[in-house]
């Protein structure tokens, strides 16, 4: 019987490989068409691949826990001619027919890297981007060797001209550091750290100021799924940025590009990272028609399990620090973002009623944007987070 490929599919725009994490089947198994055969792990989440058709597994070739690019043969399945025909493997040639598996080859060697972590491209700052400190084409080339970024080097006193690192500082450094007890860092953690490191490369700045809380909390609790706090924040950002979109534009050379669609990303934080789902046109959408819609993607992050159209390309962040206590933060917009607005813990406050002319309890929270300074000054940053905080203290017009 023919034999079709599994392979392993572009699971996004910016995923090159993927880890193996789970294989549901075992060889000689038979599947469904557009079954999920496997769990692959990306930086993102955690997915399913298919089979291309119904037929039986022959033997993997892969192993659990070790990644693989797009494009990769990861399995085999005995298929019928007419599905052969239907995705054109009716005519492989004797020379790939003897690449295939079979009982006596039954394992072939695949072209893969050794050792494949999965990465992050397609980003507005360039992976080789060093910082301010000049390093020697000497330096670089170690540290390429190594994988390590100039950022890498911050902890390391120079002891060359102007205190400039030498490669002696920089193998003394190395040699130290292998004296130390050392864990690898997971996927998610490289990913997160590479995110930040290149929107460390602009100027970033950060706004905030106080908002009353209690209207939204009174609104909260007459609505029927209740919002949580973070999602009236989203929402409000949403709204603001339909009203002028300049705020949420990207410098690209000498020109602001402007968003074609509202789509908001929510920070979710989940084992050993954070995760950003997002929300299209969240613009268009009242706060009761997206707050299940919200939920669900929580409980997708949480499991790894983000479906691709609630990846990325989102112009905006919204990350409630509040959850862990924190009452002000200066979080980080993504790379390929101008906005991060982030809303803090509430507290009881006095404040003062100008109708009674005294003082009064209130629930008040802080309210920060960090925005791209090279797009946005403080007084936009500070007339952009005031409307935020007036819609939020008017919940019903959200």
């Amino acid at each position: 019987m023919p034999r079709i490929p599994i392979i392993m599919p572009q699971l996004g725009e910016s995923i090159a490989e993927a880890t193996v994490v789970r294989l549901a089947f075992q060889p000689g198994d038979l599947v469904e068409a557009d079954q999920e055969v496997m769990d692959v792990e990306t930086n993102k989440a955690t997915m399913g691949v298919t089979s291309p058709c119904k037929g039986r597994i022959t033997q993997w070739l892969v192993e659990l826990q070790q990644s693989y690019p797009v494009g990769a043969v990861l399995a085999h399945l005995e298929a019928s001619e007419e599905d052969a025909r239907r995705l054109g493997f009716d005519g492989a040639s004797p020379a790939q027919q003897q690449k295939l598996p079979s009982e006596e080859n039954p394992r072939v060697p695949m072209a893969r890297p050794d050792a494949v972590e999965p990465t992050v491209r397609g980003l507005p700052v360039p992976a080789s981007a060093g910082g301010a400190s000049y390093l020697s084409p000497r330096m670089k080339a170690r540290m390429t060797e190594l994988g390590l970024h100039a950022a890498d080097l911050a902890g390391i006193a120079g002891s060359g001209a102007a205190g400039r690192v030498t490669v002696d500082d920089f193998e003394k450094f190395i040699a130290t550091l292998e004296q130390l007890q050392i864990s690898p860092a997971s996927t998610m953690r490289v990913a997160v750290a590479d995110a930040m490191r290149r929107s460390w490369t602009r100027p970033i700045a950060t706004v905030g100021r106080s908002v009353v809380l209690d209207p939204l909390l009174a609104h909260r609790r007459s609505s029927d799924p209740k919002p949580g706090p973070a999602l009236y924040a989203l929402r409000a950002l949403a709204v603001a940025l339909e009203e002028n979109t300049a705020p949420a534009g990207r410098l690209i050379g000498g020109k602001i590009v402007h968003p074609h669609s509202i789509d908001l990303g929510f920070a979710v934080e989940v084992e050993d990272g954070v995760l950003v789902p997002v929300l299209r046109s969240a613009n268009r959408a009242s706060l009761s028609e997206m707050t299940n819609r919200y939920q669900e993607l929580v409980d997708l992050a949480r499991e790894r399990r983000l479906p691709a159209a609630a990846q990325g390309g989102s112009i905006a962040t919204v990350t409630n620090f509040g959850t862990f206590g924190l009452e002000w933060a200066t979080p980080i917009p993504l790379p390929e973002q101008t906005l991060v607005l982030g809303l803090g813990a509430g507290r009881v406050v006095p404040r003062w009623d100008n109708a009674s002319k005294q003082f009064q309890p209130a629930t008040e929270a802080q309210l920060t944007l960090s925005f791209d300074h090279r797009v946005l000054d403080g007084g936009g940053a500070g007339r952009l987070l005031g409307r935020i905080a007036e819609l939020l203290e008017n919940p019903s017009k959200l």
